[in-house]
């Protein structure tokens, strides 16, 4: 764990979450079960780390045919523009973290 994500509060547990889910079936059409689903895949969409969305983005680049020099330069470009804050990666410490 970074310092950065350990100053991150940490995700509130399924409980905690009871009025969210509430309030969605209230101003949508879903259903309980439904609006649980769509808060528990934001909840993980936002509990990606910067490693974990560099190997993620890593494998869907690599799949497109991209070379990795243009993969890891896009990767650093699109860290800036995540929700969690992470440092800026060099092109050698986004290589580090794909390739160990």
């Amino acid at each position: 764990m970074t310092p950065d994500e350990a100053d991150c509060a940490p995700m509130p547990d399924q409980t905690e979450l009871g009025e969210l889910i509430a309030y969605l079936v209230r101003s949508s059409r879903l259903s309980p079960a439904e609006a649980a689903r769509v808060v528990n895949e934001v909840i993980a969409f936002l509990d990606e780390t910067a490693d974990d969305f560099i190997c993620r983005r890593h494998l869907a680049l690599q799949a497109q045919g991209r070379s990795n020099s243009e993969i890891f330069a896009q990767i650093a470009s699109e860290l800036g523009q995540r929700r969690f804050r992470a440092p800026a990666y060099t092109e050698r410490q986004i290589r580090r973290v794909i390739y160990g």
